[in-house]
């Protein structure tokens, strides 16, 4: 039964699910996919998998999914579009943010902080004035199995921004133990980032928190927003109403704007990372384990391109 594929926990998440609607799966053969990236004009859909070293691409007008780039010892993580339509990733392999041109073209945007290398940028996001914001912790370069075992150049694991006009990075925040996943509040006054430090410190980090965004595109304040209660927060994104609609290991959590768990929508499998697309932009896609999944909703995610 449908019913079963979502959890209400707060009267304020019946609205937002349609319980008849299925949980669709419509790929699997991956080893961890992530980064979903949709993309309007082709009415497409591209994601990671970063084991197997490829980009895969889901034709939602046929229903196909197939390799899109692979083989290039790439290892893509996060992917995102920016405001003239192009495919920006985060690349263990190089250990760098890429962009690829409508010709198909990769440039490289940033792979060094004052001379060091990063360590392997994981997901990242575009703000308006297109800028791009992103994380690097450093679990493309811990093992050979997403990336290439190295040692890491950087005094520790943090985020960053390339100026959208002049190119130049900057550290924005540097007090994470793992920081992962990040999205803007709909008026790009709040940054939302995920800390997954859980993975390898006692100190357990399995948060989002939250930070006023400044004039001068500084961060203030980085309160705990809200912890998972199953598994680790890794990829997230808003709705028009700054819901946060977040990976967990039973699925998808939907936070209210004030962090409150109000509803699940429940997947087999370890979800990585979500992203909205579709005509109206409420097909939520969900990256899981080894497979692609998605489900219709009745609100609208937040556009960001």
């Amino acid at each position: 039964m449908a019913e079963t594929d979502f959890e209400i926990l707060d009267p304020r998440f019946k609205t937002l699910v349609k319980t008849s609607a299925v949980i669709e799966k419509l790929w699997s053969g991956g080893r961890w996919t992530e980064g979903p990236a949709y993309f309007p004009a082709l009415k497409s859909l591209v994601f990671s998998d970063i084991p197997n070293d490829r980009l895969m691409r889901f034709d939602e007008t046929t229903g196909q999914t197939g390799i899109l780039m692979g083989g290039r010892d790439r290892y893509v993580n996060g992917n995102t579009v920016d405001r003239q339509g192009r495919l920006i990733s985060c690349e263990h392999g190089g250990r760098c943010i890429t962009r690829t041109e409508h010709d198909g073209r990769l440039t490289v945007l940033a792979d060094r902080y004052e001379g060091k290398r990063f360590n392997s940028p994981n997901d990242l996001v575009v703000k308006s004035d297109g800028s791009i914001w992103f994380t690097d912790p450093a679990y493309g370069i811990d093992s050979d199995y997403e990336g290439f075992r190295a040692e890491p150049e950087i005094d520790g694991c943090h985020v960053y921004r390339i100026d959208g006009v002049t190119g130049k990075i900057t550290r924005v925040a540097d007090d994470f133990k793992r920081p992962n996943g990040l999205a803007f509040s709909p008026d790009e006054s709040k940054l939302y980032i995920a800390d997954t430090g859980a993975t390898h410190f006692e100190s357990g980090e399995r948060h989002i928190r939250v930070f006023d965004v400044r004039d001068d595109n500084s961060l203030a304040g980085g309160d705990v927003f809200a912890q998972c209660s199953n598994g680790l927060f890794d990829g997230f994104r808003l709705d028009n109403a700054g819901r946060l609609w977040c990976s967990a290991t039973d699925g998808v959590h939907c936070l209210s704007d004030t962090g409150d768990l109000i509803g699940k929508v429940l997947v087999p499998e370890r979800v990585s990372n979500v992203c909205f697309g579709g005509p109206k932009n409420n097909r939520l896609f969900i990256t899981a384990t080894g497979s692609l999944y998605s489900v219709l909703l009745p609100t609208t995610g937040l556009r960001t391109f």
